[in-house]
């Protein structure tokens, strides 16, 4: 969990909003966050792999579904420093 890649996926506006997203209501599937975005699946799940690759994120499998957790702990790193 590299602060420079948090730095890189925090600099897209689309990906704040779905971590902001994620602040309101963790745990969602790939569907209720496209639902709230103005782009496609591919272009949501692009942007959620980025996340999910600098640790701003986790997910589980619920079933069939892929829910996606705010990880808060780079974003508390870097504000530490």
């Amino acid at each position: 969990m590299e602060q420079e890649s948090v730095f890189r996926a925090l600099a897209d506006p689309s990906r704040r909003r779905l971590l902001d997203l994620l602040f309101e209501r963790d745990g969602r599937s790939l569907t209720e966050l496209e639902a709230e975005l103005p782009m496609t699946r591919f272009g949501v799940m692009k942007h959620l792999h980025v996340l999910e690759e600098a640790g701003l994120l986790t997910t589980r499998k619920v079933g069939r579904e892929k829910l996606h957790y705010l990880n808060p702990v780079p974003i508390q790193l870097i504000s530490d420093r």
